[in-house]
């Protein structure tokens, strides 16, 4: 009997994946609204179509003290499994997220921001290395943060997050 190949392998892991993965979307702006917020809506439709409930949605303003704080909050909630940010992710100076963020994750996913600005590039060219998206896991629950761009968000949910979050909160479930 041969041995599985990779990829296999990764279809046997998927079949113990978590089917819903309760998900917070925080978007991270000084100017949108609830009614403007394209990227987090976009977020919350492709993770609502994709069998994973949003149990919050919010707004805070860019700055790191108070994304900090939405993240801690979301991270503290029972019904959350893994919290979505859009936003501030770029390189001006009011972008802050990735600061803000990475003290509190345990563990950083290098090869999300990988492919996020690999597949990026294939639709945006080199603006692609503007972008500082990242992820990781913090307090046992996946992080990720996104661009603001609806087109960012589509990007990075549909090739990345979406084929994998249901594996990802699985694996960091598991007890040690």
């Amino acid at each position: 009997m041969s041995e599985p190949s990779p990829r296999d392998s990764a279809h046997l892991h998927r079949r113990h994946a978590a089917r819903s993965v309760p998900t917070a979307v925080v978007t991270v702006s000084d100017t949108r609204t609830p009614e403007t917020d394209t990227g987090g809506a976009c977020a919350a439709d492709l993770l609502l179509q994709a069998g994973h409930p949003v149990p919050l949605r919010e707004i805070v303003a860019d700055d790191a003290a108070r994304i900090a704080d939405a993240l801690r909050r979301a991270l503290a909630r029972d019904d959350v499994g893994a919290v979505v940010l859009t936003g501030g992710t770029g390189v001006s100076p009011r972008d802050v997220t990735p600061e803000a963020v990475a003290p509190l994750l345990e563990r950083e996913l290098p090869g999300f921001g990988e492919l996020f600005r690999a597949f990026s590039y294939q639709e945006i060219g080199s603006a692609a290395l503007l972008s500082r998206a990242l992820a990781g896991v913090a307090e046992r629950k996946l992080v990720f943060v996104l661009p603001g761009s609806r087109a960012g968000v589509r990007l990075a949910l549909e090739k990345l997050v979406l084929p994998e979050l249901g594996h990802l909160a699985a694996e960091v479930a598991k007890r040690a």
